[in-house]
């Protein structure tokens, strides 16, 4: 989530981010490439530098997506499953 709230400002190169974040640039790699393969963040290359940004309309359907499983959960509230159902 930090790594996400850093890119709303805009695209940041990873040794930035890496210093914003005072991780190890191996673990902020795992977290950036995980974004990136779920289609949240973008990269680009330029020269030995790679530079992420967010994907805003991938961060939209995910917000919606989020959205409406609250709205549900809020529906079935007082549901219960029918294989745990209190007797």
């Amino acid at each position: 989530m930090r790594i996400l709230e850093i890119l709303r400002s805009g695209e940041c190169c990873v040794c930035d981010l890496a210093g914003s974040l005072d991780i190890r640039q191996s673990l902020l790699s795992f977290h950036l490439r995980t974004l990136r393969d779920a289609g949240l963040v973008s990269d680009r290359k330029e020269g030995r530098w790679v530079h992420y940004a967010l994907n805003e309309e991938a961060l939209k359907e995910a917000r919606d997506y989020v959205t409406g499983l609250a709205r549900d959960a809020k529906r079935g509230a007082g549901s219960q499953c029918c294989r745990h159902a209190r007797t």
